[in-house]
């Protein structure tokens, strides 16, 4: 080993780290964009607070962990995302689609277990940011999106059933089966001031929002429904207890013997974290005039909150879209408008921490009722329903393994299929067609070449793992024709695979005594079939030609008779 190189290496490669690093920090552009009109931003800070705060304690409530641990997230996690993410108009903090996620976690490792793994996906995002994998997420199909969103808002739906029902204990392993556990209890027993609360609350949110969209209904809906609770005892379950401040920060929680079994959970929900907020962001961009995120800052920033929120208590975090909206439209110019809103909530904790504990549950229940129509695009749905067989299959599978399974195995075979379908897409559009019949491309003698025992196909498309098979099978049994021509120029792309099915093709007509030329071979397809040693024999004998006509030049050379022979005729 060279000593003296190795400093210099090592300090290029510090140097580059840091470089890297320092990408995925704040600016002084985004100070500058604070200062540009900080009262519109503190506006759009208590706007974004008021339909926040239901949604927190309710998400905190539905992940298992309770409303504390929702409002400490909204709180962290919004502050931390805010001023470290990659966009100026995300607001972050407990979401529908985490909680669906982290119920499994919850039963099998309980609050230690969620804890532990929101840490861990929150590095993983971190180490997703600097290998710059942000910019992968789009590639993403929305028939896999809207079909799991569809299906996160069935199951979120389900969950809050026994709450909305006034059932407290319900068995079952799955959500629908604690649902139907819920509905079974409240036939035989049945107490119809919850089930009421819940659907007026999702009534008076949804049709609200079509009469006056600007007016926080699910606050209203929440704070009368407390009041009418409080004032005629109407038997409701309430929170229950808040306490009056954030948890003073924590490393208690870290369990080393529990992180093998909570590696899968960590990278499902940095899956889901890095999904969720890079789409919010996007919807963000195009709900604004000149703005463009950074994916790879935006993975940073979640990945950071979700680093610390479980110190406080707080459950995994990710950029919620219905907040971010709101955010924008209520004119929101800077990442200030994000931090005001956890800074609203927090003086929430801090003076209404009793007032907020007497919410019922059944309340709560009803706005995320609500939310979870909300989340479903009906008109999207119909239309990739409608627009290939592919992409329905897509959305009807992803939709059912969602509810029926889980989110993570849900995501998985999704995008399995929809890998499947557009390979047997591509393959499919491969084709070898015998002599081509566009003007200028040597037709008519081509033409005249299967007079002469000689043959011209030409690949077109793909000739990779999913297509090579069929594509060269497609060669028919020749029969009284001594020369091939394979025309290669237009094979878009060529595997490892393509080019051994490639090869036994020439192998097989070597061996039926016809000779195969093969013309106008790309240089990267080249280089493939050189490692692989494919047509070797072709090459050592010179039957490998830089374009048609000079092919077919040699094939007829080589039918042609010895000179002696034709003189002595």
């Amino acid at each position: 080993m060279n000593l003296a190189n190795l400093k210099p290496a090592a300090t290029e490669n510090l140097k580059q780290a840091w470089l890297r690093v320092s990408e995925l920090l704040p600016t002084s552009a985004d100070l500058s964009a604070v200062r540009r009109n900080p009262r519109q931003d503190l506006i759009a800070g208590l706007t974004v607070a008021i339909v926040a705060l239901p949604l927190a304690l309710a998400f905190g409530v539905a992940s298992g962990l309770g409303a504390q641990a929702g409002l400490a997230t909204a709180v962290v996690a919004g502050i931390i995302a805010a001023v470290f993410g990659g966009s100026n108009f995300q607001v972050s903090g407990p979401t529908g689609a985490m909680t669906v996620v982290l119920v499994p976690v919850v039963h099998e490792f309980g609050v230690t277990g969620v804890l532990m793994v929101g840490s861990m996906a929150g590095l993983v995002l971190m180490a997703m940011a600097f290998a710059r994998l942000g910019r992968y997420v789009r590639y993403l199909p929305v028939s896999v999106i809207e079909g799991f969103t569809a299906g996160i808002a069935v199951v979120i739906a389900l969950q809050q059933v026994p709450a909305a029902l006034g059932i407290e204990d319900v068995s079952g392993d799955k959500v629908w089966a604690m649902a139907a556990d819920a509905v079974r209890q409240f036939v035989a027993n049945p107490h119809p001031a919850p089930l009421i609360v819940a659907l007026g609350v999702a009534a008076l949110m949804l049709g609200g929002t079509k009469w006056r969209p600007g007016v926080p209904f699910s606050l209203i809906g929440v704070a009368l429904v407390t009041v009418l609770a409080q004032v005629f005892d109407l038997g409701l379950a309430p929170l229950g207890h808040l306490p009056a401040s954030l948890p003073a920060p924590s490393l208690g929680f870290v369990d080393l013997g529990a992180i093998g079994g909570l590696v899968t959970p960590a990278l499902a929900i940095a899956a889901l974290a890095a999904l969720e907020s890079l789409l919010c962001a996007t919807v963000a961009d195009s709900m604004t005039v000149n703005e463009q995120h950074d994916p790879d800052r935006e993975l940073f920033g979640q990945g950071l909150a979700n680093v610390v929120v479980p110190l406080f208590g707080g459950v995994p975090a990710t950029a919620a879209i219905a907040r971010t909206a709101v955010n924008v439209r209520a004119g929101a110019n800077s990442r200030l408008a994000a931090v005001t809103h956890s800074v609203v909530l927090l003086v929430v904790i801090f003076s209404a921490a009793g007032l907020v504990s007497k919410i019922p549950l059944a309340a709560l229940a009803g706005v995320l009722f609500a939310t979870c129509v909300r989340m479903v695009e009906a008109g999207s749905i119909l239309t990739l329903m409608h627009a290939t067989r592919a992409d329905a299959v897509i959305v009807a599978l992803t939709f059912t393994v969602t509810v029926a399974v889980d989110l993570v195995t849900a995501v998985g075979v999704g995008m399995g299929v929809a890998i499947i379908l557009a390979l047997r897409s591509v393959a499919q559009s491969a084709r070898l067609e015998q002599v081509p019949l566009e003007a200028g491309d040597h037709t008519s003698e081509e033409h005249a070449l299967l007079n002469e025992h000689i043959i011209a196909y030409r690949l077109d498309g793909p000739l990779f793992f999913a297509a090579a098979h069929r594509l060269l099978l497609e060669l028919p049994d020749i029969a009284d024709v001594k020369v091939v021509i394979l025309r290669m120029s237009r094979v878009t792309t060529m595997d490892a695979t393509g080019a051994q099915v490639l090869g036994d093709a020439i192998k097989k007509l070597e061996h039926r005594g016809v000779i195969v030329i093969l013309s106008g071979i790309a240089a990267g397809h080249d280089e493939v079939l050189n490692s692989l040693g494919v047509a070797e024999s072709l090459r050592s004998e010179g039957l490998i030609m830089p374009d048609t006509p000079t092919a077919i030049a040699h094939a007829r050379r080589l039918l042609a008779p010895p000179v002696g022979i034709v003189e002595g005729l």
